[in-house]
Formats: structure tokens, sequence, C-alpha cells
């Protein structure tokens, strides 16, 4: 009888055991395809991850001569759902580009020495610019401007190839109130430009930085910087309060954009104005021929 017991009490222990692990099995079964079909605003975790990625990229290049946007925008433009309203994309590039751009200023301002009264009067017009660029962007027709920057682009990029010393040094080229009023009209002009277009924005700024105010590479790149933060955060409150950003997916991409900013900063202030020089005109090469494209799409 003791025996009897004995068995019994082993092959209960052994459906105890059995019915355990079919348990454990069910809940893996239960969780795995939850966790591969994980999404983030409805997008797919791996779709996700290649935006981070494009994003640090974008924040390296943007902290190093700006332009970061022609990278991101177009990788948004792919990743997102092709339902979902430019005005959506571009409130979320703004997200990514504002987290890379601050880390950059705030890693430039520890190294740099900046005008500051040139600097807050271009950051207080930019932002007016993008603010009202943000609200016209679907009155303004595209077509009316893109040639004439396409233009201004090519002409500014042969300029400065053909002058290997423009803004190896500081050398203003206007003083009182002829200073004042080019950096005003930079922030406006530029400031406009980022609200209705975007992408680009950061070249323009160190353009005019360099070849307009004279200024040179190292000191504008950090005035472009703080310049374009203040665009990029008039345009996030006119999106964000119409409802036009996907605050998770900009949230993953800006922690990327800020790691590519903080890192192409910190190599901007250590190799000096030759190696933003460099970057600088491969950027307006990619910049003429994003704004090349473009404009033919929207006269074909």
């Amino acid at each position: 009888m003791v025996r009897d017991r004995r068995v019994g009490r082993d092959r209960r222990d052994r459906r105890v055991v059995r019915d355990s692990r079919m348990r454990r099995q069910g809940s893996r079964r239960q969780v795995l395809p939850c966790y591969s079909d994980k999404v983030i605003d409805q997008l797919p975790l791996i779709t996700v991850l290649a935006l981070c990625l494009v994003a640090f990229a974008a924040g390296w290049v943007d902290s190093v001569v700006g332009g970061g946007g022609i990278i991101q925008m177009p990788a948004l433009m792919i990743g997102l759902p092709v339902e979902t309203p430019v005005a959506t994309i571009a409130g979320t590039n703004k997200i990514a580009a504002m987290a890379g751009t601050a880390t950059a200023a705030a890693t430039y301002l520890t190294k740099v020495r900046i005008s500051w009264p040139t600097t807050i009067v271009t950051m207080l017009t930019a932002y007016g610019g993008s603010s009202l660029g943000s609200h016209l962007v679907q009155y303004l027709p595209r077509t009316a401007f893109s040639p004439i920057i396409v233009v201004v682009v090519a002409v500014i990029g042969v300029y400065t190839w053909r002058k290997p010393q423009l803004g190896q040094v500081t050398a203003l080229k206007h003083v009182g109130t002829a200073h004042w009023l080019l950096a005003g009209l930079l922030g406006i002009v530029v400031g406009l430009w980022d609200g209705v277009v975007g992408p680009g924005t950061g070249v323009f700024f160190a353009i005019g930085f360099v070849v307009i105010l004279g200024y040179g590479f190292l000191e504008a790149t950090a005035m472009t910087k703080l310049a374009n933060l203040a665009t990029n955060v008039a345009a996030i409150v006119v999106l964000g309060i119409s409802g036009h950003i996907l605050w998770a997916v900009g949230g993953c991409m800006a922690v990327c954009n800020l790691s590519g900013g903080f890192i192409g900063a910190r190599m901007a202030i250590r190799l000096g104005n030759s190696f933003i020089r460099r970057v600088f005109l491969v950027a307006v090469v990619i910049v003429e021929a994003k704004l090349i494209y473009d404009t033919t799409l929207l006269f074909v």
C-alpha cells in the first residue's frame, strides 16, 4: 500500500510538471507574436529603428554645417504611411531636429565665442519668420520661389569654392545699422523658408552668416544652431497646437538625433574651419541637387 501511494504521488508530480511546462509554452506562444507586432505610433518597430538610424546621421550632418533635414525629411516621407499629412511629417521632423540642434548649440557654446547681439536679433526674426511660414505653408505655392533658391544656392556654392579663405576667419563685412538690418533680414527670410519648406535651413543660415555678414565658419555654425533652434521651436508650437506631430516616433528619433549632434559638434570644434568648409561644400551640392529635383517635379 505504501508503494502504491508513492507511485500515485510520483504520477501527480509528473502531471504537475507537465502542466506547468505546457502553461509556460502557451504563454510564450501568446507573448512572442505580441512582441513581434510591436508598434510605435502605428509604425512597426523595425521602421522606427530605421528612422532612428537616419536621425543619428542627420544630427551629425546638421551639427557640423546644417542640412540634416535633407536626410531626415525624405526618410520620414518613406517610412510613414502614404496618407500621412505633410504637416505631420514636418512636425515630427522638427521634434527630432530640435533635440539635436539644442545639443549641438550647447556643445558649441562651451568652446566657441559668438556675437550674442547678432545671434539674438537673428533668432527673434527667425522665430517670427518660421511662425509665419508655418501658417502660410498651405497658401503659398512653392513654384513661386523654388527656381530662385536653386540659382542662389548654386551661385553661393561656386563663390565659396572659388574663395578658399572665405570663412577661415571672422572679418565682418558690415557695421552699424547695415549689419543689424542684414542679420534681421537673414532671420526672416531663412525662417520663412524653414516654415514653408524646411530642409536646408541650417545651410542657408550658415551661408548668410559667412557670405553676407562675414563670420568664420566655426562661429557661424555655432550661431546657426541657435537661429535654427528658434525656427524649430516656432514650427513645433504651430504644428503641435494643430495636432500635427507623432510624439512617440519623434521622441525616439530625437534621442538619436541628439547623439549625432553631440558627436558632430565635438568633431567640428576639434577640426576647425577647414573641416567645416569641406563639409559645407558637400552639403551645398546635396542641397542643390535636392532643390533641382524638387523644382523639376513642380514643373514637369
